[in-house]
């Protein structure tokens, strides 16, 4: 077959010159995830397949269509050879031959970078048969991604490390510490752990491509009919970045993954019962991959409707070890993600069975809107799922506290979907840049914003059976969950808080002469208990000073429980035995602290 190919190459060049394509379909604003992103490279031919006149059968669609188009050529019983079928595949990105590394890497891989450092979790897989230039392109993208972690143009400061794994058939190996076998677990919170992985820190470009010269020697690789170093295994690149100025946002994640090379069946003649068995194997959990994939798009795609979405990542060890890419959950889906998938594809014409495989699989992982059955979701002030960028913009800036958040800044052009999905460390860092914006209260805005959404979706659940939603009215109890005044003025936040001071009011105070106690900053807080005049003669506070000895101004000191951090991050406890004397004039700010029901401990709040 192949020397049939050779013979009719110039044939096949004049047939598909002259075929003629059917126009591409426009694509439809907002059918497409802008968070997932399937592309095509086209290597060039090599040198062999050249001297060996193998024309090329996999094409660029030019015009900027984004359509790879396949053709091949069949033998006729009489007369010349014609085509025997041609087929065309959508996806979101085609770089042809021309295209260089660095030119994919702007493109599609540099928005993973930022998005990661800002708390997010951002994946590229690479996919394609054995030889199409899959591990070198993921060669070419890590020295462009070391370059812009370690450059100095992402803001703030970070921890970088890095652990390198394999994951071949069932069983993980660590890469950076000699291949030693590791466990894929999950935790009592349902969180995946790489059990004996090394973590490796990283403090320049040459630290992380070192690393990855190191893992890559010790991969499993053997050779085939069309790679004399197949990847017979999926190598996971995992970066964690630590932002420690924040402690409620989560670790952001970088997953660069070099996934095994798939075969063409002819390359499987030779093969032997292990290597039709670690094949099985590959297949098996590229399926399951594909419909991870497929599963958490179709839920991004949609994310107000309620509908459960199966995905099935505990099917395969690869998509365990990124349950977290997948996981729909409210929880899951607190971890904004972006994940780009290179199907690198190899354009002789030898290898158009392969090629077509490579493409089908990267046609099946784009998820439109119309696959998805998105409707248009009415406007709804409860579900920020349903809000656009204006309604975004006006609510953050009635419900985001004193100074108010500037939407403009935190919400330039997103959505309330595509703010949901922003990352924790990337919220409160956009919320800071308002002037006058602590840091307490950009956290306390976020948590107030997701809360909103997680209660829409439990409401949504429990009056799933129930034809009208009833509505929702605190009682005066479950009002009192919160430190805010309800007996006060109707407007409270505008008059000074120094004149309405009240028992169960928490402020901010000055921490002159006191000890312990939860900071804000330079700040302590304390729930205010009574005027110090109110008390006993026996009554001493935490340093075992006496709060009432009868001196003046006594109307203007109060006395005060210490809020003290609780094992939580971003939770707090009061310690009623731990009082303090605070006068009015150290008094900076009220703070407004929320008991949750179900860890037992007070979060801020706007």
């Amino acid at each position: 077959m192949e020397q049939f190919l050779i013979d009719n190459a110039d044939r096949y060049e004049e047939l598909v010159q002259a075929f003629n394509h059917k126009p591409a379909a426009p694509v439809k604003a907002g059918s497409t995830n802008p968070d997932f992103l399937v592309s095509t490279r086209i290597r060039p031919l090599l040198p062999d397949e050249i001297s060996q006149g193998f024309p090329e059968g996999v094409f660029s669609r030019p015009g900027g269509a984004n359509i790879v188009d396949l053709h091949e050529l069949k033998k006729s019983v009489r007369g010349l050879p014609c085509l025997n079928q041609s087929f065309s595949y959508p996806v979101d990105r085609v770089f042809g031959p021309d295209s260089t590394t660095k030119q994919i890497y702007d493109a599609i891989i540099q928005p993973l970078v930022p998005w990661a450092w800002g708390g997010g979790v951002s994946t590229m897989f690479a996919y394609g048969q054995t030889g199409s230039g899959k591990t070198f392109t993921v060669s070419g993208l890590e020295e462009h991604v070391a370059e812009t972690l370690m450059d100095g143009t992402l803001e703030g400061e970070r921890k970088l490390y890095m652990s390198v794994i394999e994951l071949a058939g069932q069983t993980a190996f660590d890469l950076l510490n000699s291949r030693k076998q590791i466990s894929i677990l999950e935790d009592s919170q349902g969180n995946t752990q790489l059990a004996g992985a090394q973590e490796h820190p990283l403090t320049s470009k040459a630290d992380l491509l070192s690393l990855i010269s190191t893992a890559s020697s010790l991969r499993k690789t053997a050779p085939t009919l069309k790679n004399d170093s197949s990847s017979r295994s999926h190598a996971i690149c995992r970066i964690r970045i630590e932002n420690r100025s924040i402690p409620a946002a989560e670790d952001g994640l970088l997953y660069l993954i070099d996934l095994a090379g798939s075969e063409a069946a002819r390359d499987k003649s030779a093969h032997d019962a292990a290597r039709m068995r670690e094949a099985r194997e590959i297949n098996t959990s590229l399926s399951v991959l594909k419909d991870c994939i497929r599963g958490r798009a179709m839920v991004d795609l949609d994310p107000g409707s309620g509908k459960k979405v199966h995905v099935p990542f505990r099917q395969s060890t690869l998509t365990k070890t990124l349950k977290h890419v997948f996981d729909p959950s409210p929880v899951g889906g607190l971890r904004g993600g972006k994940t780009v998938v290179v199907a690198c594809v190899n354009p002789c014409l030898a290898d158009t069975q392969a090629s077509r495989n490579t493409l089908r699989y990267a046609e099946l992982l784009r998820v439109t809107a119309g696959r998805a059955g998105k409707k248009v979701q009415e406007y709804d002030e409860k579900r920020p799922v349903t809000w656009g960028n204006g309604e975004v913009r006006e609510w953050v800036g009635k419900n985001s506290g004193t100074p108010p958040v500037d939407g403009n800044v935190l919400a330039p052009t997103e959505s309330g979907a595509q703010l949901l999905r922003l990352p924790v460390g990337e919220f409160v860092e956009r919320c800071l840049k308002t002037p006058g914006v602590t840091k307490e209260q950009a956290t306390a805005f976020q948590s107030k914003f997701w809360q909103l959404h997680v209660d829409n979706l439990r409401s949504q659940s429990s009056s799933q059976h129930s034809k009208e939603k009833p509505e929702v009215k605190l009682t005066r109890m479950e009002r009192l969950y919160s430190s805010a005044d309800i007996e006060g003025p109707p407007h409270a936040r505008d008059v000074p808080f120094k004149e309405r001071i009240r028992p169960g009011m928490v402020v901010s105070y000055r921490s002159v002469g006191k000890t312990g106690g939860a900071q804000m900053g330079t700040e302590q807080m304390g729930v205010v208990l009574s005027r110090a005049d109110a008390v006993g003669e026996r009554v001493r506070d935490l340093t075992g000073v006496q709060v009432n000895h009868g001196g003046e101004n006594l109307g203007e000191r109060y006395l005060c429980a210490m809020v003290v951090p609780a094992i939580l991050p971003g939770a707090y406890d009061v310690g009623l035995w731990m009082q303090v004397v605070v006068g009015v004039g150290e008094m900076e700010a009220e703070v407004v602290l929320e008991w949750d029901v179900a860890t037992r401990y007070y979060y801020l709040t706007v």
